[in-house]
């Protein structure tokens, strides 16, 4: 990736986080920070990396460049509820995730169902597939909510949906990471990759609506096979793949999936509780959030960012511990303390400006 995109990814992250602390200073009762923050990590810089990823080109290609002019479009009407324009925009994104998915893939996606198929490459697609249904079931709630309203439902909101858009990004890092795995793919443990690939790909979706249905106990059974899957991955990443610095950061973000794993079952056996009080326990939410965003999903985004120029110039383990303190325990207290807002964006400042333009090296740091 060329110099100037990292300056525009790097500053978007940043500029991201910001916008998940300004209700603190400046509390607006009619708009939702949050939701920007969100759209533009998620949509706007992941989602474009994404696509970049996929085309695979020194630089940003025109139709990269229309998602990413379209997704900040989409990003500021959802946020000043300017649906007609949110509406009319994601149909555009929708066509431009599907012509590069088809591009690569293929109109349907029955790679899915071959066993010669690289697992990597069917979560690929599958975060393709991921973004596109994203986009165009979070306008489908908006057209039922603003307009419509043929189902009422408490949990069918734009709030709600537009945190789908983090999976399209853990389901690419996913893609990565198996990526690294190529030389078992012809073994025993091929077969267990595929456990993982259908049960996180599967079990996501049918999370997702039992969330909707606030159905509590089908979730904890969803989330501890969820677990289990992580943690295989887990186990089959750290065992065979190469030792090389990348393996460093993405075990530390897949450290941070398994504590979203946890942290969402914990949460989930929270709210079946009699005494149940959503805002006792924001700050596990909060922390959950984080980790998933700023933790697992920046170390996915990073390394793709800079896949062809490691082994780059830092010392991993400081910028792992800064990487940690900051998503786990700056950021989640500064959306209750303002002024730990401050560190929690210097800190993740520190990360992401490291991580995107550390120097290369050519021996490989281990």
């Amino acid at each position: 990736m060329n110099h100037k995109l990292k300056i525009l990814f790097s500053i978007l992250m940043i500029t991201a986080l910001i916008f998940g602390f300004i209700h603190i200073y400046f509390p607006a009762e009619n708009y939702s920070f949050e939701r920007l923050h969100i759209f533009l990590f998620n949509l706007c810089t992941g989602g474009t990396i994404l696509l970049y990823y996929t085309r695979k080109r020194a630089g940003i290609s025109g139709t990269v460049l229309l998602f990413f002019s379209g997704s900040l479009v989409y990003a500021f009407s959802a946020f000043f509820k300017i649906y007609p324009v949110t509406i009319a925009v994601s149909i555009l994104l929708y066509v431009l995730v599907e012509k590069i998915r088809i591009e690569k893939f293929s109109f349907l996606p029955v790679s899915f169902f071959s066993s010669k198929e690289p697992v990597s490459q069917k979560f690929h697609q599958a975060s393709l597939l991921c973004l596109s249904i994203g986009i165009m079931m979070a306008s489908l709630v908006i057209l039922n909510n603003e307009y419509f309203k043929f189902v009422t439902m408490k949990k069918l909101t734009l709030n709600t949906f537009f945190l789908g858009f983090s999976f399209p990004l853990s389901l690419i890092t996913l893609s990565i990471v198996f990526s690294m795995l190529k030389k078992i793919e012809g073994s025993w443990a091929k077969i267990i990759m595929e456990v993982c690939f259908w049960t996180i790909t599967m079990g996501v979706i049918i999370f997702f609506v039992f969330i909707l249905f606030e159905r509590f106990i089908p979730q904890i059974f969803v989330t501890s096979a969820l677990f289990l899957a992580v943690v295989t991955v887990f186990f089959l990443y750290a065992r065979f793949a190469d030792n090389i610095q990348q393996k460093l950061f993405l075990t530390s973000g897949i450290g941070f999936l398994i504590f979203t794993a946890v942290s969402g079952i914990a949460y989930i056996f929270i709210q079946m509780s009699l005494d149940y009080d959503p805002l006792k326990i924001k700050w596990l939410l909060h922390m959950h959030v984080f980790a998933s965003l700023y933790g697992w999903n920046l170390c996915g985004l990073s390394v793709i960012c800079r896949f062809d120029d490691f082994p780059i110039r830092l010392h991993s383990p400081t910028v792992i511990t800064i990487h940690w303190l900051t998503a786990i325990v700056l950021a989640p207290l500064g959306v209750f303390y303002g002024w730990f807002a401050i560190p929690a964006i210097l800190g993740y400042a520190f990360i992401t400006l490291t991580l995107f333009f550390s120097s290369n090296k050519k021996e490989i740091v281990q």
